[in-house]
């Protein structure tokens, strides 16, 4: 296993407007949780936040906005965004995350800037109805499959820890494994009290177990993220983690929820005496 860590950021560019009903995100105006909610930021502001996320070793930059899917507003706007950051900021990989997309929109995206899209799978089919009602797994499994027809790489994987049984863990990962995506996510279940799911079933130890099963399926060239939940779950531990297969993680603040500062990041990093990657090639 390279020991460099690929480092990416989020930024939440529409927070909190989202109508759909997931059970496990705060995103949704339905549950009320106590987030930040606006419209969009504005440009120069994100571009300038796409700047200091390079400066801090970030290669992958995702720009993320609450919703369903992508309408003409959102595809305008990301579009225009993606050609404002890659004007002012160089080897910086762009991902949307923009919700369901279809080949039309992400062809789009992509002539304007944006190198990868982001859309998980969340969890497996089966129990994707407990979680949502809004929209389906199929939908979500059509827009990665339509990223790949239009030439963008895949980012995809789901949340462990939202009360799946151990054949939803498989399933999901078998999901995954058929999109054969070049980056996968692993975001373990932050509990919100507005939240319906109130608990997390899942274990360090489970998750390292769910890590180590999705090197070896993915193999050892691909992008293996742990994401939402790291600070919670691996506080302390992450050298269990890497050691375990992930190649990946996010610096800075998620969506709505804060992560750690960069700089104690890239500490951590250097005293379990892992890089931090310097180049998206090879």
């Amino acid at each position: 296993m390279n020991r460099e860590i690929f480092l990416c950021a989020i930024n939440n560019i529409l927070s909190g407007t989202c109508k759909e009903d997931c059970k496990f995100c705060t995103q949704s105006v339905r549950y009320h949780a106590d987030i930040e909610r606006y419209n969009y930021k504005s440009i120069d502001k994100i571009v300038d936040e796409a700047r200091q996320a390079k400066s801090n070793g970030a290669l992958g930059y995702c720009l993320v906005t609450a919703g369903k899917g992508l309408d003409d507003k959102k595809v305008d706007f990301v579009a225009r965004t993606a050609q404002a950051i890659k004007k002012e900021v160089k080897d910086l990989n762009l991902i949307a995350c923009n919700g369901t997309a279809t080949t039309a929109q992400l062809k789009f995206l992509k002539e304007h800037g944006i190198d990868s899209y982001n859309h998980n799978l969340e969890t497996s089919k089966r129990y994707y109805d407990t979680i949502c009602t809004t929209h389906s797994w199929d939908e979500r499994y059509q827009t990665c499959l339509n990223v790949k027809e239009v030439g963008l790489q895949l980012c995809s994987g789901g949340i462990w820890g939202m009360g799946e049984s151990d054949e939803d863990r498989e399933s999901l990962l078998q999901a995954i494994v058929s999109l054969n995506p070049e980056s996968t996510p692993l975001n373990f279940y932050i509990p919100n009290s507005a939240l319906p799911i109130k608990s997390r079933n899942i274990s360090k130890e489970e998750a390292i177990k769910i890590i180590k099963k999705a090197r070896k399926l993915l193999g050892e060239d691909k992008l293996l993220m742990v994401a939402g939940g790291r600070e919670l779950l691996f506080g302390g531990s992450e050298k269990e983690m890497f050691d375990a297969g992930v190649n990946s993680i996010v610096i800075g603040n998620y969506l709505t929820t804060k992560g750690d500062e960069p700089l104690k990041d890239i500490t951590m990093l250097e005293e379990i005496n892992y890089k931090v990657a310097t180049s998206c090639n090879g």
